[in-house]
């Protein structure tokens, strides 16, 4: 067990001077750190093997790129990556508090509510899209198994709000069985993780392994535009080949955003996970196996699988629905429903459960448990009604990349007011305190500076997003796929432009860097 601040005999007094309207015993210091390497992996293993990441990796071979191409972009995309979790990481590892009170340090004790209730609105419509996903999975089985069930998988015969009975039976298991993980704790979260990942890789090889014996390591491909155009097939990018030397260079840059931005909230929110960390060397070690090494090996057995596809099923199929419903054996049918149920709870959870769980709680901290928080969130996912999302591509598009540009912009700041700003100094009992004399109180609670930049920085974003729809010349096409690296850089350089007058000098009961 690691003591937060090194002193334990301290806890109990810091402890009594944290302000109720600031704390409960989620949002206050973690009093064990214990996630060794092997949790971190396993955690970046469940983050990045799901649909979503399916689709994402697969569609960067179908961008028409040559393979070493694709790789370089991987490869600058995952570090990138790496890096910017292992910046947010530290804040919270070092002090063992969770997101949005670290947020604090910028935004204000109660400013913070401002990025906390932004990720926590962006977390509850993936979370709502990807349980439906999960029950579609399961739905298509079913019906599969079972033709007698056809009837009741149709909306407009047996349906209510746009979905069918037997679809609103599989969304409802999949939503109660999550919420069943969750409710259980932190801790069991954690148990599940650590099998989850590895268990998905699992199925995954067997999988690629049994495509393989089908057609042949001949008939492996990496690069699937010389199948079938991805994008018609639910996939992130067209398949048109780059022209020019420059088109291939957007193209890349391209792929180097959308990966970025796939990591995007995980990243932001990824201080909720770090705070139980060991050390900061621990999670840099457990990260480089995880992001890197691992999303690079997972993407080889994403392209491999779907390029055998083609020449097993006649058709390519990169939407891993589709390619368990083809497996002509039941059992290994269900086995591969199964898989995909798994992976989409788990990034479910880690990525769109957790995160607005600390962040509502953060609201109203004495009437909204870390448990309260979560729940808010997954009934909000009903109510939002996921499968109508899913079912208009452009309000998806508009939807989610907008609160994805601000979300860039939220790390900017954080990021540049602890590195830049404050130089890595922290006073932790202030992150609690409403005193007026406090380090975070700024004015009224609200730090005005953090919330124009991030203003600003979030609307070039999103500006960037509108211009840059699909029938937007290449460059602007480009900058959209990067809005959450112009969302970061322009927010984070206006806060360090107009932060640096006003930075406070450090005080006796600081946190320096190497405490």
């Amino acid at each position: 067990m690691t003591a937060v601040l090194g002193e334990e005999s301290a806890a109990p007094a810091a402890a009594a001077r944290r302000d109720p309207r600031l704390s409960n015993k989620d949002l206050a210091p973690v009093e064990q750190q214990n996630w060794g390497v092997y949790n971190f992996v396993a955690f970046w293993m469940t983050d990045i093997h799901s649909v979503a990441g399916y689709t994402t990796a697969g569609s960067l071979f179908a961008l028409g790129l040559a393979g070493w191409q694709v790789f370089v972009a991987l490869i600058v995309a995952v570090a990138l990556s790496y890096a910017l979790a292992n910046l947010v990481a530290e804040p919270s590892q070092r002090t063992g508090a969770p997101y949005p009170v670290v947020c604090r340090l910028s935004f204000g004790v109660l400013g913070a509510n401002i990025p906390a209730i932004l990720r926590g609105i962006n977390a509850v419509a993936w979370y709502g899209m990807q349980t439906y996903l999960a029950a579609n999975a399961v739905t298509l089985v079913l019906v599969k198994l079972f033709p007698s069930l056809v009837p009741y998988a149709e909306a407009g015969a047996h349906g209510f709000l746009g979905l069918s009975a037997l679809g609103w039976a599989t969304f409802m298991g999949v939503w109660t069985a999550q919420a069943l993980i969750f409710w259980h704790g932190m801790d069991f979260i954690r148990k599940f993780v650590d099998w989850a990942g590895p268990a998905v890789y699992a199925v995954m090889i067997v999988l690629c392994g049994w495509l393989v014996y089908q057609a042949g390591w001949g008939a492996v491909n990496f690069n699937l535009s010389e199948h079938s155009n991805l994008s018609e097939h639910g996939g992130l990018g067209g398949a048109d080949q780059p022209k020019t030397v420059a088109g291939a260079a957007f193209a890349m840059v391209g792929a180097v955003g959308l990966v970025v931005s796939y990591f995007g909230g995980p990243v932001l929110n990824f201080g909720d996970f770090a705070r139980y960390g060991k050390s900061m060397r621990v999670i840099r070690t457990s990260g480089f196996f995880g992001l890197p090494v691992n999303f690079l090996f997972f993407s080889l057995l994403v392209v491999a699988t779907a390029s055998l596809t083609a020449p097993v099923f006649g058709e390519l199929v990169v939407d891993p629905n589709g390619v368990v419903v083809r497996i002509p054996n039941s059992t290994a049918m269900v086995v591969g429903v199964l898989t995909i149920l798994v992976a989409t709870v788990g990034i479910n959870i880690v990525a769109n459960f957790v995160s607005p769980a600390f962040d509502f709680s953060n609201v109203r901290p004495q009437r909204i448990s870390w448990l309260g928080g979560g729940m808010i969130a997954a009934v909000a996912s009903v109510f939002i009604a996921p499968w109508k999302l899913i079912e208009n591509p452009t309000a998806i598009h508009y939807t989610l990349e907008t609160l994805g540009a601000f979300l860039g912009a939220l790390y900017g700041v954080l990021v540049v007011d602890y590195y830049l700003v404050r130089r890595r100094r922290i006073v932790p009992e202030d992150l609690y305190s409403m005193s007026e004399t406090g380090s975070y109180w700024y004015t009224r609670g609200f730090n005005p500076t953090a919330i124009a930049a991030t203003a600003f920085g979030g609307a070039v974003a999103v500006a960037c997003v509108l211009a840059g729809g699909p029938e937007a010349a290449p460059v602007l096409h480009m900058i959209a796929q990067c809005s959450w690296f112009v969302g970061a850089a322009l927010a984070g350089l206006a806060y360090w432009v107009l932060a640096r007058p006003s930075a406070r000098a450090g005080g006796a009961e600081e946190l320096s860097p190497n405490d």
